[in-house]
């Protein structure tokens, strides 16, 4: 076995136990991740992995946001667009500005290096707050103003390095006389509408063929064509390839319910959530494996000399980000705001914009303390994930933000929908009487079907007032799972003794799969709700 082989088996099997590991000890898996890459690293016999920014931005960015931007309601940012809008554009701004005032005045680095590195660690990352938040309890609220603040600023965020890069590029001195607002602006808005527009253009077209995609296979594959497709376009034309993504993730999300077979939705959920699982893990660890390749590139610095900037930085990015939701009138209550303002992670996205730095300059020279904005970049987004990551439930807890009655009305709003879906199959059952003059059996049993989940759904949202109802039906959920492994185990007897071929077997297994994780998923649901 070569030397990259192993690695890469050693990579893999290390994510596999990092990500158990992080469930039995209740630590977010992408901090232990990123913890376990920084250790492999030094390990004797594994090569070392350069995390190529084309890769990150290229490979690992456009199928997380497609899904990122697929589960994203639209009522939700809809309902919270003021803040997000006001943490997507102008806190970038006013953190690039904190960050290069500290870098330039505490740091010593040059204004345009230290406008640079302000351009970096500007935003946040919607994978490592998406990630973490999502499993620590925090209310649905806070995770859409996360979300859509990660997803969103990284279109100022690359506006402004586009800008400060070409400053240093052109080799100013001090870079005043080179910065042009106008331009600024000019670059800025034409990367949104341009992606946005690429994103929406290929969107459309992934649901036309989706629609006409019999094969769910086929059906699942224009989808991650699209992640991908929509980000490429969007950067060959100079347009912010990241909304390109995100809004394509979006109009196939609102589209393609409509337009896809049952087949296809089944198959494409697993198949999302196994290519969004293998693509996290596998970029926080080789996050995390960039330390070594970082530190050796280090030569005219001493190490802790640029700790002490990254701990700055990173403090000055907390700092401003507290004072900025604080200070600027949001719709969030006091304690949502603590949580969002300690969620400002940085991760992948910033540390990808760090190493895609030129190496030079006009004239040849090379890039002026490029290692330690790539350093300082690493300081500051291992600081920002690791501390908010371990303490925010803490944090929830103290503030009072908990989820529960977030989850609670979830619960509710689902339950209501199922029961109003119930309704209009009692109703339709009518009309099919009177038009296909069916049989007394056969309505009365799919009355007695509709009327008792009818019945059920009344009790879940509080209509029927029964105390006896959530015993009786924990007691049937319980006896219908028992039923079903039952028939799961009668499943395997018989291909055992050969009674059974593969192919009908496994499509009676997706059956009972289906049956458990509805009953599963419906029990977990009224045991958020309290009932």
């Amino acid at each position: 076995m070569n030397g990259a082989a192993f690695s890469l088996l050693a990579l893999l099997l290390a994510a596999i136990g990092l990500v158990a590991l992080s469930h039995r000890i209740a630590v977010p898996y992408p901090i232990l991740l990123v913890f376990g890459g920084m250790a492999i690293g030094f390990v004797p016999g594994i090569e070392g992995v350069h995390l190529s920014p084309e890769v990150v931005l290229q490979v690992f960015l456009p199928p997380l946001l497609y899904h990122a931007g697929y589960y994203t309601t639209p009522r939700d940012l809809r309902a919270h667009g003021v803040a997000i809008a006001l943490l997507c554009i102008a806190l970038v701004l006013v953190t690039a500005a904190a960050v290069a005032a500290v870098a330039h005045f505490v740091g010593g680095l040059p204004w345009p290096v230290a406008a640079t590195l302000g351009a970096v660690v500007s935003p946040t990352d919607p994978l490592a707050a998406a990630t973490i938040a999502a499993r620590l309890g925090v209310p649905r609220r806070v995770i859409t103003v996360l979300e859509g603040e990660g997803l969103f600023n990284d279109a100022t965020a690359l506006a402004l390095f586009k800008v400060t890069v070409a400053v240093v590029v052109a080799g100013a001195a001090t870079g005043a006389d080179r910065f042009r607002l106008g331009w600024a602006v000019e670059q800025f808005t034409i990367g949104t509408v341009g992606g946005i527009a690429a994103g929406l253009a290929v969107g459309w077209f992934v649901v036309f063929l989706r629609a006409r995609a019999a094969d769910p296979i086929v059906g699942v594959s224009v989808t991650i064509f699209g992640a991908y497709a929509a980000y490429h376009v969007a950067e060959h034309f100079g347009f912010s390839g990241v909304l390109g993504s995100l809004l394509c993730g979006m109009y196939c999300g609102w589209k393609i319910p409509q337009v896809a077979t049952p087949a296809s939705r089944l198959l494409g959920k697993p198949v999302w959530q196994m290519m969004v699982y293998l693509l996290t893990g596998a970029l926080f660890l080789l996050l995390g494996l960039q330390l070594r390749p970082m530190l050796a590139a280090l030569t005219d610095y001493r190490a802790i000399d640029v700790v002490a900037v990254a701990a700055l930085v990173a403090a000055v990015v907390m700092v401003t980000r507290f004072g900025w939701l604080f200070l600027v009138p949001h719709v969030l209550s006091r304690a949502e705001r603590a949580v969002v303002a300690w969620g400002g992670m940085r991760g992948a996205v910033s540390l990808a914009i760090a190493l895609a730095l030129p190496t030079s300059v006009a004239g040849g020279d090379p890039f002026p303390n490029r290692e330690v904005v790539v350093l300082t970049t690493f300081g500051v987004v291992l600081l920002t994930l690791v501390v908010p990551g371990l303490t925010l439930p803490m944090l929830i807890r103290v503030t009072g933000a908990g989820r529960v009655g977030a989850a609670s009305s979830d619960v509710e709003e689902e339950a209501r929908a199922r029961l109003t879906l119930a309704e209009a199959a009692l109703a339709h059952l009518e009309k099919l009487v009177l038009r296909d003059g069916l049989d007394e059996g056969t309505i009365e049993r799919l009355e007695d079907l509709y009327r008792f989940r009818r019945r059920e759904l009344a009790a879940e949202t509080g209509e029927l007032r029964d105390p006896n109802h959530a015993h009786r039906m924990a007691a049937e959920r319980q006896a219908s799972l028992e039923i079903v492994e039952v028939q799961r185990r009668a499943l395997l007897r018989m291909r055992r003794e050969g009674r059974l071929g593969s192919v009908a077997l496994h499509r009676i297994q997706r059956d009972l799969d289906l049956q458990h994780a509805m009953l599963v998923n419906r029990g977990a649901g009224q045991r958020v709700d309290g009932r």
